[in-house]
């Protein structure tokens, strides 16, 4: 499902147009964007939280050449899925 279509299916679901569900969209992923790159977490009940991580620095190898190098350490960000989600996608596990 690409953007299009999420809007389109949010516009069905909440009787709003899609002018409408593409800013309500757009307003969010921004927010969670700007909350996350600022050191915050954003935690939606039952979906699951959005989060900065940070990963060390490691030893790697560059694929052209072989020669081992260092990877800096670096802040990403990251998503771990609620309960129900979880739940929702692997009902059995």
């Amino acid at each position: 499902m690409n953007k299009a279509e999420l809007v389109d299916a949010i516009a069905s679901k909440t009787n709003v147009t899609k002018k409408d569900a593409d800013s309500i969209l757009s307003a969010i992923t921004e927010t969670i964007v700007e909350v996350v790159s600022s050191g915050d977490k954003v935690s939606l009940v039952g979906f699951g939280s959005f989060e900065p991580r940070q990963r060390s620095a490691r030893e790697g190898r560059n694929p052209r050449s072989g020669q081992k190098m260092t990877i800096p350490a670096t802040r990403v960000p990251g998503f771990a899925p609620g309960k129900v989600f979880k739940d929702k996608v692997a009902p059995n596990s």
